[in-house]
């Protein structure tokens, strides 16, 4: 009996059944890039352009340049 229990502990052993450890790394890997997304998406929302900047040209830099 304590072969067969030492049997099933080892076959539960994360570093040791490569099914069950694959499966969690891919969901774990899964659940990361949607966190990363969504948290980058939501950074863009939050600092999104919010109006037009008033900007001072020069006037000897426009299409038609005014010089003095």
């Amino acid at each position: 009996m304590d072969q067969q229990q030492e049997k099933d502990y080892r076959d539960k052993d994360f570093k040791r059944n490569w099914v069950h450890s694959s499966v969690f790394l891919f969901y774990l890997q899964v659940f990361c890039i949607i966190a990363f997304v969504s948290g980058g998406c939501y950074s863009l929302y939050k600092h999104r352009y919010q109006g037009k900047p008033e900007v001072n040209v020069p006037a000897n830099t426009k299409y038609t340049p005014e010089y003095k």
